[in-house]
C-alpha cells in the first residue's frame, strides 16, 4: 500500500479545483485537513465545509469562492521559530499582507499572522494566496 500525504494532497487539490473554477470540491476526512479548512475558512479563502459520512472513514464537501489563486503545500515540513515568519513569508508569499502560510503549532492549526500574534513557532504545512 502506497501512503498518502493528505495534507499535500488537500493543498493541490484546492488548487486544481480552483483552477478550473469548481464550486465545490469532496476530499478525504481527517482531524487535521478540518483544521486546515477551518483556518482557511476563517481568513475568507473557502466557504462552508460539511462532513459526509461513507462508512469508510467519511469524506468533507468543501464550497469554493473562487478566491485562491495559488495553493501549494511546504514540503519537507520546516520547523520555524516565533521571529522566523518574516523570512518564509518572503519566500513562499507574493508580498506583504497578501496571503496565508498555514502554520501547525502547540495550540493547534493556525495562519503564520495568528501564530504571530501568539508569539508562538510550530511546523511550515503549505500557503495560500
Amino acid at each position: 500500500m502506497v501512503a498518502k500525504d493528505l495534507v499535500a494532497g488537500l493543498f493541490t487539490t484546492l488548487q486544481n479545483n480552483e483552477f478550473v473554477r469548481n464550486k465545490e470540491f469532496i476530499y478525504y476526512y481527517s482531524k487535521l485537513i478540518t483544521e486546515i479548512l477551518r483556518t482557511l475558512q476563517r481568513h475568507g479563502y473557502i466557504g462552508a465545509f460539511e462532513y459526509i459520512e461513507d462508512g469508510r472513514g467519511g469524506k468533507v464537501l468543501v464550497q469554493l469562492l473562487g478566491r485562491i489563486n495559488r495553493a501549494a503545500p511546504i514540503k519537507p515540513r520546516v520547523s520555524v521559530k516565533k521571529d522566523e515568519y518574516e523570512k518564509w513569508t518572503k519566500l513562499y508569499l507574493p508580498s506583504k499582507n497578501v496571503g496565508i502560510i498555514v502554520v501547525t503549532t502547540t495550540k493547534g492549526v493556525m495562519s503564520h499572522v495568528e501564530a504571530l500574534k501568539m508569539r508562538i513557532g510550530g511546523k511550515l504545512l503549505g500557503y495560500v494566496y
